[in-house]
């Protein structure tokens, strides 16, 4: 089997005369977690569909699993788990489970094979017979995770999985996806959280208006983009606070009255600003959305 599960060369999708996706062009290695980040209009959806062969690209190639991505036998080897939920609300856990199987043209016999595997993989044991429609939200995503996997595909694509869940919700499924990783599954995952794109991704491209204007791994853009701990100074007069540190750091951003300040040696900055009342400051590593927010776009001074 091919080393490559996706491959993306050139590929260009518009509606009407938006451009919404530019050019596109990256390969994801089978077995590997790949972030698609940016926020809501970057493309990401629409990139999910062309893999999934829903939308028809422009221009450019994909493939899936080594095949066209329109065709048949690739989608038989991908999961898709949805933005939001497409559960039968009127119908139990074990039948949301039982109709989807039937949609791969599993026999009653082979889906009630694997279903218990799918609850215990759900933590859904407990929760067979019941209606959809009374589980919690974070149930419920567990359990469009699990429906995913119904047909034990080689490719999962995500689409912002953990939208809208609370966070002990969200670190369960991260959790979930870890164990599909350390399985073998690849994973395609389309998200606007920071953290879980630097928890779950070993590889990120990063999107804005359907551009690719960055990839690599998490650690890697860090190390890239930023290479230094974060200052953030809130208080006081942004224009006179810059004046006094400007000698002492890498760059500083300014986001409404917070100056994000990239600095090699932050205690030179605690210097430059001690005795000066009604500011507060935080010093941290620097992240993932130090990094995308560097790219996308703060007003920034150099």
């Amino acid at each position: 089997m091919s080393n490559v599960a996706i491959d993306l060369t050139g590929v260009t999708k518009l509606f009407g005369n938006k451009l919404v996706v530019d050019g596109l062009s990256f390969t994801v290695a089978s077995g590997e977690c790949f972030g698609l980040l940016g926020p809501n209009g970057a493309g990401k959806s629409t990139i999910a569909r062309m893999l999934l062969g829903m939308t028809r690209p422009d221009a450019g190639d994909i493939t899936v699993l080594g095949l066209p991505a329109r065709s048949r036998l690739a989608r038989k080897g991908i999961g898709v788990v949805p933005q939001f939920d497409n559960l039968d609300l009127e119908f139990t856990v074990r039948e949301n489970l039982l109709v989807f199987g039937r949609y791969f043209g599993m026999s009653t016999r082979e889906i009630n094979a694997v279903i218990p595997r799918l609850l215990e993989f759900a933590r859904l044991e407990s929760k067979a017979d019941s209606r959809v429609g009374l589980l919690s939200g974070g149930m419920k995503r567990r359990l469009t995770l699990a429906r995913a996997l119904i047909n034990d595909p080689q490719l999962l694509v995500m689409d912002e999985p953990t939208t809208g869940l609370d966070p002990h919700a969200r670190h369960l499924i991260w959790e979930r996806l870890r164990f599909l990783l350390a399985s073998g599954k690849t994973i395609i995952l389309t998200t606007h959280f920071m953290e879980e794109a630097e928890r779950l991704c070993d590889r990120l491209c990063v999107l804005e208006r359907g551009r690719k204007i960055a990839e690599g791994s998490p650690h890697a853009l860090i190390d890239e983009y930023i290479g230094c701990n974060v200052i953030e100074i809130f208080g006081g007069n942004p224009q006179e606070l810059i004046s006094l540190i400007r000698p002492y750091v890498q760059r500083i951003e300014v986001s409404g009255e917070t100056l994000f300040c990239y600095a090699p040696d932050p205690e030179q900055v605690r210097v430059q600003l001690r005795g000066r009342a009604g500011l507060r400051l935080l010093e941290r590593p620097p992240s993932l959305e130090d990094v995308f927010l560097r790219l996308t776009g703060r007003e920034m001074e150099k």
